[in-house]
C-alpha cells in the first residue's frame, strides 16, 4: 500500500501534468482558430480558379495536356503517394489513421512501384523504419505554414509526373470536419480528374488571351498549388482539433485522478490519526 508521502507525490505529479495538458489544449485552440481563418480566406480564390479551369477544360481535349491525360489503369506502373501527417504526437489517433490508410493504399497497389512523399515527421519516420521508399520528407512545415511550402511540393510532383517518373500522384490526409471529427481522405492529384460542373453559367463562351492551351498550362499548376495548400491547411486544422480534444480528455482524466488520490490521501490520513488516538488512549489506560 502506498504511504501518505507517496500519494502526495503522485498528486503533485498529476497536478503538474494537468497544467501541461491544459496549456496545450489552449494553444491548440488558438492555432485551430487561426488555421480555420486561413481556410476561409483561401476558399474564394480556390473556387474561382476552379471555375475558370473548368471553363477551359470543357473546351479542350484531355489529351492536349499531359497533366490532364488519364492513363489506362493497366498502364499505371509507378505511383507517388503524398502522406500528410503531423510532426508531433499527443493528438489522439490523428497520425495512426493516416498511416493505416496509407498502408491500405499501398496494399491496394502492391504490384506497382510506389514512392512516398512524406509531409510531417511522424509519417516519414514510420515508413522509413519499415523499408518503404521515401523520396522526399518535409519536416516542420506546420510550425510556420507558408504558401511557398505547397508550391515546393507542387513543383516536385508535376515535374516528376511530366518526366514520366510517376503515372499517378495520390495524396492521403486528414480533412477537417470539426474540433472532434476528422475524415481521412485519399485523393488523386495527377492526372487531374474531371472537374465537377456546378453551374452552366461558367461554361459560357469567352475570349482568352493568350490561347486556351497556354492558359491551361498555367492554370493547372495554380490549381494544384492551391489544392495542396488547402490540404495542408485542412491537415493543420485537423491536427490542432485532434490535439485539443486529446488534451481536453487528458485534463479531465487528470482531474479525476487528483480527486481519487486526494480522497485516498484523506482516508489514509484519517486512519493514521484514528490509530494514533487509539494508541494514546490505550497507553493512558495501561498507565492508569
Amino acid at each position: 500500500m502506498p504511504s501518505l508521502k507517496e500519494i502526495k507525490q503522485r498528486i503533485s505529479s498529476v497536478t503538474s501534468t494537468r497544467q501541461v495538458t491544459s496549456a496545450m489544449k489552449m494553444v491548440s485552440a488558438a492555432k485551430l482558430q487561426k488555421a480555420q481563418q486561413w481556410i476561409l480566406n483561401a476558399r474564394p480564390y480556390s473556387d474561382e480558379l476552379d471555375k475558370i479551369l473548368l471553363s477551359l477544360a470543357t473546351r479542350t481535349r484531355r489529351d492536349v495536356h499531359p497533366l490532364l491525360r488519364e492513363a489506362n489503369p493497366e498502364d499505371v506502373k509507378s505511383i507517388a503517394i503524398i502522406v500528410v501527417t503531423a510532426d508531433k504526437g499527443l493528438c489522439g489517433a490523428f497520425n495512426v489513421n493516416i498511416i493505416k490508410k496509407t498502408e491500405q493504399v499501398i496494399k491496394n497497389h502492391k504490384n506497382k512501384n510506389i514512392e512516398l512523399i512524406c509531409v510531417g515527421k511522424k509519417g516519414g519516420t514510420y515508413f522509413k523504419k519499415r523499408g518503404h521508399t521515401v523520396r522526399e520528407e518535409y519536416i516542420d512545415f506546420f510550425n510556420k505554414l507558408k504558401f511557398d511550402h505547397s508550391r515546393d511540393i507542387m513543383n516536385l510532383v508535376t515535374s516528376s509526373f511530366l518526366e514520366g517518373r510517376y503515372d499517378q500522384i495520390l495524396i492521403v490526409y486528414n480533412e477537417f470536419k470539426s474540433a472532434i471529427q476528422q475524415n481521412v481522405v485519399e485523393k488523386q492529384l495527377l492526372p487531374l480528374h474531371e472537374l465537377e460542373k456546378t453551374d452552366d453559367r461558367f461554361l459560357a463562351s469567352y475570349l482568352f488571351e493568350p490561347e486556351e492551351t497556354a492558359l491551361l498550362e498555367e492554370l493547372i499548376k495554380k490549381h494544384l498549388d492551391v489544392q495542396i495548400w488547402r490540404v495542408l491547411l485542412e491537415s493543420s486544422s485537423a491536427e490542432q482539433g485532434a490535439r485539443m480534444a486529446a488534451m481536453d480528455a487528458a485534463t479531465d482524466n487528470a482531474d479525476e485522478m487528483i480527486k481519487d488520490l486526494t480522497l485516498e490521501y484523506h482516508h489514509k490520513r484519517q486512519d493514521k490519526i484514528t490509530k494514533e488516538i487509539i494508541e494514546v488512549a490505550s497507553t493512558a489506560e495501561v498507565i492508569r
